[in-house]
């Protein structure tokens, strides 16, 4: 039995080298050059469409800890782009053609991969399948799609920045609930006076905003307007709108703040914050110069700036199991910008991930869990998180990477122990990470290994 996959991008790729290194014949469908998307400029596989950076490598970046763990299963994606790779301090970047043409030479090399250049327009659902179209799919398959998931795809306009909460300083802030509704604490508030206001004000007007593509459209939702949109609306308009102080006393002084800046969880570990209302299109140097001048946020760690453009993405906390397969069905997959993913690492890992689930099952091989503590399962668990209430695209952060093994010296400081350093705790996780995966590698190439049992 044939695998079939859907996109020869960078998840389609990886999909099909994944599941052919497996043991798996596979008909990868890439419908340039017969038909173009709007955002490719060539017909080669693989092509970087936006930046060329695949972001850091070191890894105290979970995704330089992605891209080893993808190293571990013999990535194609990240082994062309170590090939190809070009001077970029401490980042892995890559020359765009010579990445595109080693990708696409090793899948028209490989025995077992048929790349077929045609549209799919339909999604079969009596054979294995993989859809790895990116965010931008054809008209005919995004029906198709949206036929399957019983549901609307998504056009969300907006997205807010994301900061990592061990970044935060809490002392410039207060946790309330407006009004203390729910559990009357579930936010950290950032309070601003008349003057921090007006600087916020006069950033939002005058620094740099992102221009729309041309296959983008301009026109917002009322109910997701950029926050610098409403600044230009006028001086009180964030007062009255995602900054009103109302219900939201500050309980050290029992004042209510003249704006505030509120941030709400954006996971159930709380690792993660969301700048609510934030959305935006500034420039990314612009958001963090303008939001960095807010207290407590002077060292921020951005897990995600804000974004403003169009973009097509799956509901997959809730139509996903964690196998990134349709619920309801048996071996139909998506994989990569579809899903949510953000990022050309992630969407390899998705491809990764897919490929190898449905060559298990194509072999009858018992499936596999990508584990918990490793970046990969970082990319799982925010593709699975029904604890946000507005699933956006995300790269993979640190929030989401389990310790399996608890922090060592987790006691309050009060105690006289030293809490363990951000470094040292992600040098030990990315160390746990990459066994994991080196373990999983073994069970995949020797289906009959037994697990080891950790300490």
């Amino acid at each position: 039995m044939k695998l079939t996959v859907a996109g020869g991008g960078l998840a389609g790729c990886e999909a099909a080298w994944q599941a052919a290194r497996a043991g798996v014949d596979v008909d990868l469908y890439e419908m340039r050059p017969v038909k173009s998307g709007p955002a490719h400029k060539t017909s080669h596989l693989a092509e970087l469409v936006c930046s060329n950076s695949l972001r850091g490598a070191a890894l105290e970046n979970a995704v330089g800890l992605l891209k080893a763990e993808l190293a571990v299963l013999d990535s194609l994606i990240i082994g062309c782009a170590r090939e190809a790779a070009v001077p970029a301090g401490g980042a892995l970047a890559v020359d765009r053609d010579v990445f595109a043409r080693l990708v696409e030479d090793r899948i028209a090399s490989h025995s077992r991969i048929t790349l077929r250049r045609e549209e799919l327009r339909e999604i079969p659902t009596d054979r294995p399948f993989i859809v790895a179209c990116g965010p931008l799919p054809s008209e005919d398959l995004l029906r198709a799609i949206d036929a399957l998931t019983g549901k609307r795809l998504h056009y969300y306009d907006a997205a807010s920045p994301i900061v990592a909460a061990d970044s935060i300083d809490e002392t410039q802030m207060y946790r309330k609930s407006r009004y203390d509704k729910g559990d009357g604490a579930d936010y950290l508030n950032i309070p601003l006076d008349r003057e921090q206001y007006a600087q916020l004000l006069h950033d939002l007007r005058t620094l740099p905003r992102h221009e729309t593509e041309a296959f983008e459209e301009a026109r917002y939702f009322e109910g997701c307007l950029p926050i610098e949109e409403m600044a230009d609306r006028g001086d009180d308009t964030l007062r009255y709108g995602p900054l009103k102080p109302v219900g939201l006393r500050d309980p050290r002084t029992g004042l209510a703040p003249y704006a505030v800046v509120q941030l709400r969880k954006e996971n159930l570990e709380g690792t993660a914050y969301n700048l609510v209302g934030f959305q935006t299109r500034l420039k990314w140097p612009a958001q963090k110069e303008a939001f960095a001048k807010l207290p407590g946020l002077q060292n921020a760690e951005w897990l995600r700036l804000g974004v403003m453009h169009r973009n097509t993405f799956i509901d997959s906390p809730r139509v996903l199991d964690s196998h990134l397969r349709l619920r309801g069905t048996d071996a139909l997959y998506f994989a990569g910008q579809i899903t949510g993913a953000e990022g050309y690492v992630e969407a390899a890992a998705c491809g990764a991930m897919t490929g190898t689930h449905a060559a298990r099952q194509i072999l009858g091989l018992p499936p596999v869990d990508f584990p918990a503590n490793t970046a990969f399962g970082a990319v799982v668990a925010h593709l699975q998180n029904t604890e946000t209430h507005d699933f956006q695209p995300a790269n993979v952060t640190w929030a989401y990477i389990s310790d399996c093994h608890g922090d060592p010296s987790t006691r309050d400081a009060r105690s006289g122990l030293r809490r363990e350093s951000k470094h040292d705790r992600r040098q030990r996780l990315a160390a746990q990470a990459l066994d994991a995966m080196k373990e999983l590698a073994e069970r995949i190439c020797n289906p009959d290994a037994p697990a080891r049992v950790h300490a």
